[in-house]
């Protein structure tokens, strides 16, 4: 019986591993983190909001936590194309959660990264994902693992009409791609993310498309 921290329930696989958690015995308590009201099914599931730029927050939500999983991202369009306000969001508070959770002695932590994360890439956004990375690393956690999925599958709250286009056409030449940029189900990124946790296997480790249905 686990006590589970969660960020990021409302996206795409952030969603999917909350439904996971609410239906899975070993976990007992579920804190879902949001800067926003939203609506919980489970009774073992409670709502915590805080200010995501105050660390204490974090401590405060992390505190007497097992487990904490993070499917936190953001989108240019939803920051205006504000690299700035990106960096803030995705390095700023993926890097908030590691700190907190190495101070309050947390057994596990995973994140999602994205395929191809790499802090020498001319690319703004595998650069950001691999700096992300390298930032996680380096406060030693016991136990940490980061996901790299590539173009994910499922139905999101938002629409995306690029990503709805993407979803339709790229798992038609998926088989012409090299195996760590396949399309994948959110689901399963949820599912190898989740049963994961569970195992609380010691250093730095990283998953990619087959490590990630590997483990669902």
């Amino acid at each position: 019986m686990a006590s589970i921290t969660l960020f990021g329930s409302t996206g795409l696989i952030g969603n999917e591993i909350l439904k996971l958690l609410e239906k899975d015995d070993y976990f007992k308590n579920i804190n879902v983190i949001s800067r926003r009201e939203i609506k919980l099914k489970s009774k073992k599931s409670k709502l915590k909001l805080i200010d995501f730029s105050n660390y204490d927050d974090y401590l405060s939500v992390i505190e007497n936590s097992d487990i904490v999983l993070a499917a936190i991202g953001t989108t240019q369009s939803k920051v205006n194309f504000n690299k700035k306000k990106y960096v803030d969001i995705d390095l700023g508070i993926v890097s908030k959660i590691a700190k907190a959770c190495k101070e309050k002695k947390v057994k596990h932590f995973s994140f999602v990264s994205s395929a191809g994360a790499d802090i020498k890439n001319k690319s703004f956004y595998l650069k950001l994902k691999g700096q992300i990375e390298q930032e996680v690393k380096s406060y030693k956690l016991n136990s940490s693992s980061v996901y790299r999925p590539s173009l994910l599958l499922g139905k999101r709250s938002e629409s995306r009409y690029g990503e709805q286009l993407a979803q339709f056409i790229i798992p038609l030449i998926s088989f012409l791609m090299p195996s760590n940029y396949k399309p994948i189900k959110a689901i399963k990124v949820a599912k190898a993310m989740v049963n994961e946790s569970k195992k609380y296997s010691s250093g730095f480790k990283i998953f990619h498309y087959n490590q990630i249905l590997n483990l669902n």
